[in-house]
């Protein structure tokens, strides 16, 4: 079964620190790139992050760049969204996604509504 499933989200402080995970069954990490995604209350799905799948180009959206760094472990299967200095407006569902057909963030990221594969989400709530 292909799927994604994502973990690590929770309440922190704002300044705080998260890390999240993202594993990969039924492809490996060299079919798709994988991205990032999150999905405030009322605001629309925003992609934040994306690692490629052949050779490890990662890309950050304004909103996170110099906070959050994505990496992936390929004997684990697994991508990992590191995220530091925390603030309430990074409160949202986080998701990670994939396409086999894309291997490249640009078309993960532009194409993010017709990916194939999305994890169920975690839950991020940064809050004093």
């Amino acid at each position: 079964q292909v799927q994604l499933v994502e973990s690590g989200g929770g309440l922190v402080q704002p300044g705080g620190s998260l890390r999240l995970s993202c594993v990969a069954s039924g492809f490996t990490l060299d079919d798709g790139a994988i991205g990032w995604f999150r999905q405030a209350p009322g605001k629309e799905r925003e992609g934040i992050s994306c690692i490629s799948s052949r050779d490890g180009d990662t890309w950050y959206a304004d909103s996170v760049k110099g906070r959050v760094t994505i990496s992936r472990d390929n004997a684990e299967n697994t991508v990992y969204l590191y995220m530091n200095n925390l603030k309430p407006e990074d409160t949202a569902v986080y998701y990670c996604a994939t396409d086999l057909a894309f291997r490249s963030c640009s078309m993960v990221i532009t194409v993010q509504d017709h990916l194939e594969i999305w994890g169920q989400g975690t839950l991020v709530t940064v809050s004093s």
